[in-house]
């Protein structure tokens, strides 16, 4: 086991420290810093960048050949961690604990550490991990405008407003698949210069209001149904994902239960935990994301984009369009060519 030691008050300084003993070189571009490696102790990368208003993500995509105990020694100011696990798992405990919290690939935690308690995290060897973990500092976050701390349920309160550092907190979530497709969409962004970091820190903001969302639902007892497997919600997750490659395609619950091998029931139930919809009501909403999206970057016309993204109706299409956005498909693509103009 490689024990890495870690007590440097910014995250760039942190990279410097884990390059200490995970070796490797750091570079840095558009303000994020990267430490890369490809060595005996094992080979990937840590990405982080930080923002102005006391936020910070750090990612790490590796493959160790050894143990990897990260031990974090708290001083008078520790950052709340919204942590998800794309790949593998890791463990994580404070220095008062016996044992370790395991938060398994597709799951998310949440833990702060008071003033003067170590906290643990171990990264196991011989497993592609990615971890994507924001750091938010309470005091400068607070600093921020329009953060309604108010309206965060009791605990969550207490944590953000705990600016002394005065007690240690940990949430460990279920299995939360839409997560995922936000944290891919982080990790895959393309932009660059000062669009990348615009982009990044939307994301990042996007996924911070996730986690706060998914320990809301916590709270209100909100929980995966125990008739749904971690293997079927990923099915389903699968099936939504065709639905969004191609919208086009007649869609409906006989077959997308034929092609998933679950019943209708669970595909019901296992679309509205993960997307707050009915299969029905998904591909509809898929569908007029996908006309907005067309009306916006091509030249086809209202009734071309219709039968397009597979309506077999241009009344109804117009019908369910207004209601989604206040306004009917003609009167949206007017509004685009003053925008442009």
């Amino acid at each position: 086991m490689i024990e890495v030691i870690v007590n440097a008050k910014s995250i760039e300084a942190t990279l410097v420290q884990m390059q200490n003993f995970l070796g490797g070189e750091i570079s840095e571009r558009w303000g994020e810093h990267t430490l890369s490696f490809d060595n005996d102790v094992g080979k990937g990368c840590i990405r982080c960048i930080t923002f102005d208003w006391g936020v910070g993500l750090v990612e790490i995509d590796a493959l160790f050949f050894d143990d990897i105990l990260f031990l974090y020694q708290v001083a008078n100011s520790n950052p709340i961690h919204f942590s998800y696990c794309s790949q593998g798992y890791f463990k994580h405990r404070f220095a008062n604990e016996p044992n370790f919290h395991t938060i398994e690939q597709y799951h998310s935690s949440i833990f702060v550490s008071k003033k003067l308690l170590d906290v643990y995290t171990l990264l196991p060897k011989d497993t592609h991990i990615i971890i994507n973990d924001i750091h938010v500092l309470r005091t400068e976050f607070l600093k921020k405008r329009n953060n309604q701390f108010s309206e965060l349920n009791e605990n969550l309160y207490k944590v953000f407003s705990d600016d002394k550092d005065e007690s240690e907190f940990a949430y460990y979530s279920p299995i939360h698949l839409r997560m995922e497709d936000y944290v891919k969409t982080l990790r895959d962004l393309n932009a660059e210069g000062m669009t990348r970091i615009l982009q990044i820190e939307g994301e990042v903001y996007h996924l911070l209001s996730m986690h706060i969302a998914r320990h809301e639902k916590y709270q209100n007892r909100d929980v995966v149904p125990n008739s749904l497997l971690k293997e079927e919600l990923k099915s389903i997750r699968k099936q939504a994902k065709k639905i969004i490659d191609d919208p086009s395609l007649n869609y409906n619950l006989e077959q997308i239960s034929k092609d998933s091998g679950l019943s209708q029931a669970k595909l019901q139930e296992g679309f509205k935990f993960l997307y707050a919809r009915t299969v029905t009501e998904y591909v509809r909403h898929i569908r007029l994301e996908a006309a907005r999206d067309l009306m916006n970057t091509s030249d086809l016309n209202i009734s071309q984009i219709v039968y397009t993204i597979g309506f077999t109706s241009r009344s109804y299409f117009s019908k369910i369009f207004k209601e989604k956005y206040d306004m009917t498909p003609h009167e949206f693509r007017k509004k685009i060519v003053v925008i442009d103009e």
